[in-house]
């Protein structure tokens, strides 16, 4: 097994500000978002809408900032113990022998998404792609963007290998969800993609939840006009 610290992939990637939206970028004429907010799709588009849209900050959760520091620790620990490589040469080892590589920029311009694979296995069997989670249960927002990344993976890479989708509990080997990224899987994912690049566009409506659970801890409770705490916006 070899640890693999992949670099230079995005050294030659133009990417620009849209001009209207919060965080999307344009590549090569076409948008681009992260693979992240697909979680927010999950949770509330009108999330989506008040945060990149309308532009309203909220504060980070304790929740967010424990995961970026925990998500830190790893990576920090990983690459103490890892070899610079190219994505190249780390898909090339992989065919004789098991490459593990961690926070992996990945992205594709045909579906204008981008984000950082938190850990992928690549054995000469097949490909493992990991995100971890603070918890030990599989959300569809979750799902969903497990399934981006390898969307992301075998667009960018065009690897023929057999790829597995996983979900593993932060901090810890439990690996508490995992998927054959197969046709069924990357049809549903490509049309989640679209509806976003939709929402973003202007074309389809945000659509909030009608979970009173999820807008009692929303960031965005208080300037949502869909809240009990909001006020229209």
């Amino acid at each position: 097994m070899k640890n693999k610290s992949i670099n230079n992939y995005n050294s030659n990637i133009n990417l620009t500000k849209h001009p209207k939206v919060k965080g999307l970028k344009v590549y090569d004429g076409i948008n681009n978002f992260s693979i992240s907010w697909l979680n927010k799709l999950g949770y509330c588009e009108y999330q989506l809408y008040l945060e990149h849209l309308k532009g309203i900050t909220a504060p980070d959760t304790k929740s967010m900032k424990k995961g970026t520091q925990e998500h830190q620790k790893l990576e920090d620990n990983f690459k103490a113990h890892a070899t610079p490589a190219t994505l190249e040469e780390t898909i090339e080892i992989s065919h004789e022998e098991k490459t593990i590589t961690r926070e992996m920029f990945i992205i594709s311009k045909k579906y204008g998404i981008r984000g950082f694979i938190d850990e992928i296995w690549m054995t000469p069997e097949n490909i493992v792609i990991i995100d971890d989670k603070p918890g030990k249960r599989a959300y569809k927002s979750q799902i969903d963007q497990i399934r981006a990344y390898c969307l992301a993976f075998k667009d960018t890479t065009k690897d023929p290998r057999p790829i597995i989708g996983a979900l593993r509990q932060r901090g810890t080997p439990n690996i508490f969800y995992k998927e054959n990224f197969d046709e069924t899987n990357q049809y549903n994912i490509e049309q989640t993609i679209k509806r976003m690049h939709s929402l973003l566009k202007g074309e389809k409506p945000f659509m909030h939840t009608k979970n009173p659970n999820k807008c009692k801890s929303c960031r965005f409770n208080t300037q949502c006009q869909y809240s009990s705490k909001g006020e229209k916006v």
